[in-house]
């Protein structure tokens, strides 16, 4: 029986190699890792399965303040029957900085973790802000042939680390989720992942339109490594986890043990009252707690639309309006979400294991979390 799993293994390994004409080596980590996790999607404990540093939890931990409704208000029924149909985790809503509302799903609490996804972006793009601020950079406008060899030609030579910040790269690139020999999907798998992130040539001339791919913030995590001479990792625990009172430790997912190398686009592994942190921070311009912790200035250019054709994104935020309310968020693919309202004083955070189609450049489920998290917070007590 043995045998012939392996036969089975090495005839795959060679079948897919010939009939995608891709390397023998990303079909042997693909096919490793289908046979370890027992699916072809990515999960939000991937975590468990793939090989990760723990980044320790804030020196002087903060818990968040309860407010004196802490649910007091039941959910609505249309958000009970989305929680069920899309698998949500955890759901909760921040009303003037204290925990207004706070349940969870499936056997989750407090401490359970969850991939942000594509939420690792705007953290991200916070630690180059704060880059900036502490003069690792000249500003949005530097160069990443400044830091990084082989982006001195072509339309490379005009690329910025802002272009990448807010999605504007002109990267040969393709963001497809479902092809499981995508590039993308390729990107979460690969044991040499800044080595294919720096095989994809710019084609287009940066700065010019907005095109969400994933491989632009794990060059901006490359170029903010080269500068710094420092680890993501490390700069997000100094910059961001100590001041911000992260009461849990963060698991962020890695190439493997080859090179070590963060999945800085994705695989930050929180919980939700630790996500929130960055909500908050960006609602307050970058203070915390009377500190100021990154650059006012800085974070409202995040919150404002780069191009006005694609007003859904500034540098590293999504953005938007629903039914009058103007929003930032932190977005993961399977709805993971940090929805802020500024004007309301609220913060939502929804976790799960699924989301809806997109409508208006956002999942659907996206926009009723948001209503009915109102609906709630009108609901006299």
């Amino acid at each position: 029986m043995k045998n012939r799993k392996s036969f089975i293994l090495f005839f795959c390994i060679i079948f897919f190699a010939f009939v995608f004409k891709s390397d023998v080596t990303y079909i042997s980590e693909l096919v490793s890792t289908i046979a370890k996790i027992k699916r072809t999607k990515a999960d939000i404990n991937d975590y468990l399965y793939f090989e990760k540093i723990e980044i320790k939890k804030s020196k002087t931990p903060q818990p968040w303040r309860i407010h004196s409704n802490y649910n007091k208000v039941e959910p609505t029924n249309t958000l009970k029957n989305l929680h069920a149909e899309l698998g949500t985790v955890a759901f909760m809503i921040i009303k003037n900085d204290s925990i207004w509302h706070e349940k969870y799903y499936s056997g989750y609490n407090m401490n359970s973790y969850s991939n942000s996804f594509s939420m690792a972006k705007s953290i991200v793009s916070a630690v180059m802000g704060k880059a900036i601020e502490k003069e690792f950079f000249k500003s949005i406008d530097d160069k990443v042939s400044d830091y990084l060899d082989g982006y001195d030609s072509g339309f490379s030579s005009e690329l910025t680390i802002g272009d990448l910040s807010s999605m504007s790269s002109g990267m040969d690139w393709n963001e497809s989720y479902t092809n499981i020999f995508g590039v993308t999907a390729r990107s979460y798998i690969t044991s040499e992942l800044n080595e294919l992130i720096k095989s994809r040539e710019i084609l287009e001339q940066p700065g010019k339109s907005f095109k969400y791919y994933s491989s632009n913030t794990q060059l901006l995590s490359m170029t903010i490594e080269k500068a710094t001479n420092k680890k993501i990792s490390t700069l997000v625990k100094d910059w961001f986890l100590d001041p911000l009172g992260f009461e849990n430790n963060v698991y962020w997912q890695t190439d493997g043990d080859k090179n070590n190398t963060i999945k800085a686009y994705c695989c930050f592994n929180s919980n939700a009252r630790d996500f929130a942190r960055f909500g908050k921070l960006y609602k307050d311009f970058g203070k915390w707690n009377g500190n100021q912790i990154l650059d006012s200035a800085f974070v409202a250019k995040s919150i404002t639309p780069r191009f006005e054709k694609s007003p859904e994104y500034g540098y590293g935020f999504w953005l938007g309006e629903i039914e009058g309310n103007k929003f930032f968020a932190m977005r993961g693919i399977l709805g993971q979400y940090v929805i802020v309202i500024p004007e309301k004083n609220t913060i939502i955070t929804r976790l799960g294991k699924r989301n809806n189609e997109k409508d208006n450049n956002r999942p659907k489920d996206f926009d009723i979390y948001f209503k009915e998290a109102l609906k709630m917070l009108e609901t006299k007590v």
